[in-house]
């Protein structure tokens, strides 16, 4: 019996070379982006934490700042958040400011604005500065639902940002940092749905009415390493 096979022709010859020149080009281009993005990630991961950095020394900077001035805040030495307590600004129940609360502004805002805008490294990564009013859950209980409840604290906390962004433009901080304050602060109400809580899980309610300034980053997103845009503007 004879044994019969298939002879090699040119055309399977042309074949295996044309698979085997794809399969070492895609693995160079695997190569080539997986480098690139080892390289990217790197960059990443080191502009994050130099923001981090510069975030933290403003932080720690305007911490003490403030304690010199005898200005009571609590200051998040990470962020850089600042949290003020409702009875340094306003009246109970009250979106007006007090005489009090103007006077603690007048001290407080040109140390915030200055030790965000003399320090370019921290500024220039800063989207937004976010004045943020906060109310407590027991603000307006009478109310008959608990959606009425939400919105009418919803109102008092936005109006009360409002009044500090308001009077912001009025302290005496230095006047070359107004473009750039004008193009970045926001005003934001959230209600009571963000309570500061006890160490044991239960709402502070007098620390939960407050006012916070929040610094607001610009996102580092991934895609821009590689100079890429996808689906966006």
């Amino acid at each position: 019996m004879g044994i019969y096979g298939k002879k090699p022709t040119i055309e399977d010859g042309d074949n295996n070379i044309f698979w085997t020149t794809m399969s070492d080009l895609l693995l160079g281009l695997a190569i080539i982006f997986m480098t690139l993005f080892v390289l990217a990630m790197t960059g990443f991961t080191q502009e994050t934490v130099e923001l981090q950095q510069n975030q933290m020394k403003a932080s720690e900077q305007l911490a003490d700042r403030l304690k010199e001035a005898d200005i009571d805040a609590e200051v998040d030495k990470l962020t850089g958040n600042v949290k003020i307590s409702e009875l340094e600004l306003f009246d109970v129940g009250s979106y007006t400011l007090s005489a009090k609360g103007k006077q603690y502004l007048e001290k407080f805002v040109p140390i915030y604005i200055d030790t965000i805008y003399s320090n370019p490294a921290l500024y220039e990564n800063v989207v937004n500065i976010v004045v943020q009013g906060h109310t407590d859950s027991q603000m307006f209980q009478g109310l008959k639902t608990p959606n009425e409840q939400f919105a009418k604290n919803m109102e008092l906390s936005l109006l009360r940002a409002n009044a500090v962004e308001n009077y912001m433009f009025k302290t005496k901080f230095n006047p070359a940092y107004s473009e750039k304050l004008r193009k970045m602060v926001v005003v934001e109400g959230k209600s009571f749905s963000e309570p500061v809580l006890t160490a044991d899980g239960k709402e502070d309610y007098a620390k939960s009415r407050r006012v916070e300034l929040k610094l607001r980053v610009k996102a580092k997103n991934i895609s821009r390493m590689f100079g890429l845009n996808f689906g966006g503007n």
